[in-house]
């Protein structure tokens, strides 16, 4: 005799669900018997499916390059030493450093661009997206705003597949008192797009992490891009000023004594 199956188990609310409206993390989702509720369970694996396309996204460098110049930002198009995605995912070595033709041909531009207070790369890092979307409204109220105060900038450049270190190598290079990077985030489940920027005070081949400053989690539902431009900004001054970034320069206490624009004493 065949017995009758089991009724299926509504999915049934989380006593936590009021806080959901205070953060975009996947708390509180419910539970259906031992298992997450079906739209719980979708809603998952298409943050999933998402971030995986954001990491293997194509990078139009040409395309940054046209909105770079409809925003009056000087630029240009380098490489780094990873020639594809697939090499850039599997040697993070290559993309620490500039293809070497790109460093020739920056090398040939140094007696014109070397020796400016700020040295700036854009890249696609691990999302395409993000730096598509997010760089250029970003950098132009940022780079506004130091030219204003009289700082002298690099042209902008843009190199696909890069790493944060690379703005040691350039900032080396062209001999700049400070280097900024920007480029896309590690995508998380929910936050595809997400810019970071990283900046570094004497950036050089002996550079690490800790002689860094970042902020993250650029995009309008995180950090607003002209947000971002103004926290990027009083990093920017107060490392100048105080000559150091990183693990040393605190922000609040950094930034609370930033009182004037001025560009970084010789």
């Amino acid at each position: 005799m065949l017995s009758s199956p089991e009724p299926s188990l509504p999915a049934r609310p989380d006593p936590w669900t009021a806080l959901r409206a205070h953060t975009p993390a996947r708390i509180a989702l419910g539970r259906a018997g031992g298992s997450l509720p079906t739209a719980a369970r979708l809603d998952f694996l298409l943050a999933h499916a998402r971030a995986r396309d954001a990491v293997q996204a194509s990078f139009d460098a040409e395309a940054l390059a046209g909105a770079l110049a409809a925003a009056g930002i000087a630029h240009a198009v380098a490489a780094s030493g990873a020639a594809d995605r697939a090499t850039y995912l599997a040697r993070p070595d290559l993309g620490r450093r500039l293809a070497p033709a790109s460093r020739r041909d920056l090398e040939a531009r140094a007696a014109a661009w070397g020796g400016r207070d700020l040295a700036v790369i854009v890249s696609d890092g691990l999302s395409a997206p993000a730096a598509q979307r997010h760089a250029v409204p970003t950098l132009a109220p940022l780079l506004a705003r130091l030219t204003a105060a009289g700082w002298s900038v690099t042209p902008v450049l843009v190199v696909p597949f890069a790493r944060v270190k690379l703005q040691d190598e350039l900032g080396a290079l062209l001999r700049s008192r400070l280097s900024l990077i920007l480029l896309g985030e590690r995508p998380g489940l929910g936050v595809p797009d997400s810019l970071g920027a990283y900046l570094t005070h004497g950036p050089g081949p002996d550079r690490t992490d800790a002689d860094r400053n970042c902020v993250s989690n650029i995009r309008p539902e995180g950090l607003p891009p002209a947000a971002a431009a103004e926290r990027l900004a009083g990093l920017l001054l107060a490392a100048a000023r105080l000559g150091r970034s990183g693990t040393s320069l605190k922000e609040d206490a950094a930034l609370a004594g930033d009182a004037e624009l001025s560009p970084p004493a010789p």
